[in-house]
């Protein structure tokens, strides 16, 4: 969990960063290029290519896909129609999703696990913005496609590394991450991509150079790291601790309109969250003691 805080804490200023210097000014896809190749170049040293099997690169690699490239490609689109406060909100549908996901996957129900889920929206639910933009409904649709995709890929992520190669040293590895996920973006680029909307200024560069390198290639290392040590409950509401983190950044440094009161009261629910999914956690592992 500290290592799942620690990515958050990092990634809280990415929101603002992107919303404030990068949406409507840098196309959105030169970003998403940017991003996933400056975390590739970061793992590609470290990747042994003989070292597994290709049908685990290949899982590896749609993890990537789902995770990093899809979800960037929604992510970016949702800024053209959110303010930095809404994109997070609307976030808050992502643990959910984790829990969901894990749970189709295991072919059960964990009454626990969906429980803190639930506390966590709630939560964030708390947080409440007005002044909705008139495409708040396509931005929310759009949050909710970059969310599933967020929450499949960490979720494959963890299962993959659990069951296929828990031995592996997973910084050799995870340049399989990063390559599924250029293989998304570039064609998307090609396609989609406007060549007369590139960066203009030092700024909007240097921006796109530390998210690529420190936000996307370190940050996603360590959050992945961190899914796996961690059960799926907790991973779940980790999701969520970048809502009132990340609206709180906004607020500080952006000097944005917020309700202290509710982003109080949202990120307390929130902590209660983690503290069910602990003793629904502590209760289980009794139990299978027990037995």
């Amino acid at each position: 969990m500290p290592i799942l805080i620690a990515v958050t804490l990092l990634w809280a200023f990415s929101f603002s960063l992107i919303g404030v210097y990068l949406a409507g000014q840098v196309d959105a896809w030169f970003s998403v290029l940017m991003r996933v190749a400056l975390a590739t170049v970061v793992f590609l040293p470290f990747l042994k290519l003989r070292q597994i099997e290709a049908k685990i690169a290949l899982k590896l690699m749609i993890c990537g896909a789902l995770q990093l490239g899809i979800m960037y490609g929604f992510y970016y689109q949702s800024f053209l129609y959110l303010s930095v406060p809404e994109v997070l909100l609307f976030t808050v549908m992502t643990p959910l999703y984790v829990t969901l996901i894990n749970d189709m996957l295991d072919r059960r129900i964990n009454i626990g696990f969906a429980i803190s889920a639930l506390l966590a929206i709630l939560g964030a639910v708390a947080i409440r913005y007005q002044g909705i933009d008139e495409g708040f409904v396509k931005g929310l649709l759009i949050v909710q496609c970059a969310n599933l995709c967020f929450a499949a890929g960490q979720v494959g992520y963890k299962r993959v590394i659990a069951k296929e190669r828990p031995d592996l040293p997973q910084r050799t590895v995870f340049g399989w991450f990063f390559l599924g996920a250029l293989a998304v973006v570039i064609p998307c680029y090609l396609a989609l991509g406007n060549p007369d909307k590139l960066p203009t200024t030092t700024l909007q560069w240097s921006i796109l150079t530390y998210l690529g390198i420190v936000a996307s290639g370190l940050g996603y290392f360590a959050w992945n790291k961190g899914a796996t040590l961690v059960n799926i409950g907790t991973l779940a509401v980790a999701n969520n601790l970048l809502i009132p983190a990340g609206i709180l950044v906004n607020v500080l440094f952006w000097n944005r309109d917020a309700d202290i009161l509710r982003l109080s009261i949202g990120g307390g629910i929130i902590l209660l969250a983690l503290w069910v999914n602990d003793k629904f956690n502590q209760k289980q592992n009794k139990t299978q003691t027990a037995f």
